[in-house]
């Protein structure tokens, strides 16, 4: 395994994350999601491999999944071995002061940890000033709940606003962004990502395979996630026509050079400047696959051919207004993820 560090922290994390969406109750999310048992087993794996990065949230499977990541970390390894990160929006009064005051001890208490490595807005609230927000997550920070701060799918402008308001009160600023990015959604390489590192800003994508599409040659999977799964059918299928293009020259590219699609997909990502892409695995050897894509290298060349049959695609993670209160996964034509 090969490791980073996170913005200009001291945080030292593997160049993988385990997204941890695919552990907890079954039914209270997904359908297709980890039990404890299964669950465990999948993050001993990757222990095993020298991943030490996890990310969660208080609303992924009614909180399950923090609970079966908590439980599993307890029972495996020591606590400052590992990266907790969670995530804070999707909850009620989203990230006013007393929601995030209340949240953060949620999410401690269902982990089993007193402090958090990494505390991630999930969303940019639109009804709560930045100001109000930022100073609430700048005093979990000096009362040692949280090590570091992160935001997710938002707008540029939104990132760059709430980085500055920090920046003119002395507060934490942001040092990771988890944003939606990957081989066939590459919007935010407009505005978000040349802010991000211009502020020295790590990139932790989520989907970075697309939701399996850029791991095989066809579309469609016979997997109970791949028929049951309606955030991903919202996030990917109307540009389905452009973007089965793009997925014919990874695995291409993949068969030229004998490594999978998934690792090929990944190798992408690190070349252009991913610190630790989120994989979301439901089997333990899907981190095997992922962990040796490290290995990979491409050309110039191969980095443009991979590229060449983008286009422009509907906004997807980044919301323009808050959802209605309860909602964590929109309708299959507004998927949040």
């Amino acid at each position: 395994m090969e490791y980073t560090k996170l913005g200009t922290t001291d945080i030292e994390v593997s160049k993988l994350c385990v997204g941890c969406m695919s552990f907890g109750k079954a039914g209270t999310m997904h359908d297709w999601t980890l039990d404890k048992q299964q669950s465990e087993a999948v993050i001993r794996h990757a222990l095993d491999l020298g991943i030490n990065f996890f990310d969660t949230a208080n609303g992924y499977s009614a909180g399950t999944s923090e609970e079966y990541l908590g439980r599993a970390i307890k029972h495996n390894i020591a606590r400052n071995k590992v990266v907790i990160a969670s995530k804070v929006y999707f909850n009620e009064g989203r990230l006013s002061r007393k929601a995030i005051m209340r949240e953060i001890e949620g999410s401690l208490k269902r982990l089993g940890t007193d402090y958090l490595d990494l505390y991630i807005i999930h969303r940019f609230d639109y009804e709560t000033p930045i100001e109000e927000t930022m100073e609430a997550l700048h005093e979990l920070v000096r009362a040692g709940k949280v090590r570091a701060l992160g935001a997710s799918a938002m707008y540029g402008y939104q990132f760059y606003h709430m980085q500055m308001a920090a920046k003119e009160h002395g507060w934490t600023p942001f040092s990771v962004m988890e944003n939606h990015y990957n081989l066939i959604y590459r919007e935010d390489e407009r505005e978000l990502i040349p802010i991000c590192k211009q502020m020295n800003v790590s990139l932790m994508p989520y989907s970075p395979l697309a939701s399996g599409h850029l791991t095989r040659a066809k579309w469609s999977s016979g997997s109970l996630r791949g028929r049951t799964d309606k955030v991903a059918a919202g996030k990917y299928d109307r540009m389905k026509e452009q973007d089965v293009k793009i997925i014919k020259r990874v695995q291409e590219l993949s068969e030229r050079h004998h490594y999978t699609m998934a690792q090929i997909a990944l190798a992408w990502q690190w070349a252009k400047g991913v610190s630790s892409p989120i994989i979301g695995a439901t089997k333990a050897h899907y981190l095997d696959d992922a962990s040796a894509a490290l290995k990979v290298k491409f050309s110039p060349q191969e980095i443009d051919y991979l590229e060449e049959n983008y286009v422009p695609h509907p906004i997807v993670g980044a919301v323009d207004r808050n959802p209605k209160p309860g909602v964590m996964l929109l309708d299959v034509k507004h998927s949040l993820c």
